[in-house]
């Protein structure tokens, strides 16, 4: 097949687990044997020719959306560019990862001779904010469903949009990690310090703040435990100065951190924490942590609680109830028996993830489109 992966996201900043996703599907399908391009906006500032199979049109945005979530995506392209690439390329399917956000997809869309299958990764928080957003965001939604031949949705709570706007079935394939790179053979240091880490965006849905007080906390108790906190964003300045404010003690703030270098930070952490209160409809980096064995203390949201099932329900924790925060930190980094079971649960339940597996769902919702809607 020759397909095609749109992501309407910038490629080469703000990383996050939609383009990851995307990276991932070329390579699987790649090894499967099919002819697989990536369309993805042009940075402003890049120049350079794209990298292999990766296709750029337009020229990316940068938004802080109501979401209280930075976004950095294609926001328009030349209509005659896009029937170009279109024209030479022939794609027999054109895969969109969250179609709705504009105006990328649709413009795509409105040209594709192609079957369009659509992925819908976001979970909207509900807030009246986000319900009247909404309202504006939902009638161009329905203009764009209306060229699909196939929903799927990386979890239930990010299906429930376009349940909303279609009684089309929704397949959910899960998001997945790829198991070769997130195996880790050497053991943790057996250092007198634990380390918690956190590693993503600094912004108000992640939670850090919340994090921060749990740890403070937790600190009343125990002074053989530190906090690495990872990444960068709007809010790593003010939680800087939470830290000096309080005297929150052994606090890093490590800044950005390279990919090569994520899986050794993750793997050698004691815990690995993500207390992200809304707008997580998966949880990519909580496969990583189960992949290497660390374990998880996260937020109770929609998205990881579709991930962190059976005995995994023990991590997690509502971020703003800072004792029992607290007390979830505790029981995971000091009792072994508990560590113990949470790994070998997490050794199990973390294979059904293994991106091969992902790709093998994608490819079967592709040949049943194909075989239905081709002309």
């Amino acid at each position: 097949m020759k397909i095609g992966l749109i992501c309407p996201y910038n490629m080469f900043q703000f990383a996050g687990g939609v383009q990851e996703i995307v990276v991932q599907l070329h390579k699987s399908l790649k090894d499967k044997g099919h002819d697989v391009k990536i369309i993805t906006p042009r940075p402003r500032a890049h120049f350079d020719n794209a990298p292999e199979d990766m296709i750029l049109v337009g020229r990316s945005t940068k938004m802080n959306t109501p979401f209280a979530t930075m976004v950095d995506f294609g926001f328009e392209a030349d209509g005659d560019e896009i029937q170009a690439i279109l024209d030479t390329e022939q794609f027999d399917v054109l895969h969109f990862h969250e179609p709705w956000v504009p105006l990328l997809s649709r413009q795509i869309l409105s040209r594709s001779t192609a079957v369009n299958i659509a992925t819908f990764h976001a979970t909207p928080p509900a807030t009246i904010m986000s319900k009247s957003l909404m309202n504006v965001v939902i009638p161009y939604t329905r203009s764009v469903l209306s060229y699909l031949h196939a929903y799927t949705a990386v979890s239930d709570s990010a299906a429930e949009y376009v349940r909303s706007l279609t009684t089309e079935p929704v397949e959910i394939v899960p998001n997945g990690v790829d198991l070769e790179r997130f195996s880790y053979d050497m053991p943790k240091d057996d250092h007198e310090q634990k380390t918690i880490v956190y590693l993503g965006r600094l912004e108000k849905r992640k939670g850090v703040d919340y994090l921060l007080q749990a740890y403070a906390r937790l600190r009343e108790t125990h002074d053989d435990v530190h906090l690495v906190i990872a990444g960068s964003g709007v809010k790593r300045r003010s939680l800087e100065k939470t830290v000096l404010q309080y005297n929150i003690p052994d606090v890093t703030f490590a800044g950005f951190i390279a990919e090569e270098d994520k899986v050794a930070l993750i793997a050698e952490a004691d815990i690995y924490c993500s207390p992200a209160l809304y707008g997580e409809s998966f949880g990519i980096v909580l496969l990583e942590a189960m992949a290497v064995g660390t374990p998880v203390v996260a937020g109770n949201n929609a998205g990881y609680a579709s991930v962190m099932t059976g005995r995994g329900r023990v991590s997690l924790v509502n971020p703003k109830s800072t004792e029992d925060f607290a007390q979830r930190l505790e029981l995971l980094l000091y009792d072994d028996g508990m560590r113990q079971l949470w790994q070998d649960w997490a050794k199990e339940h973390v294979k059904q993830y293994q991106f091969d597996r992902i790709a093998d769902g994608y490819e079967a919702v592709y040949k049943r489109a194909l075989e239905e809607y081709a002309q």
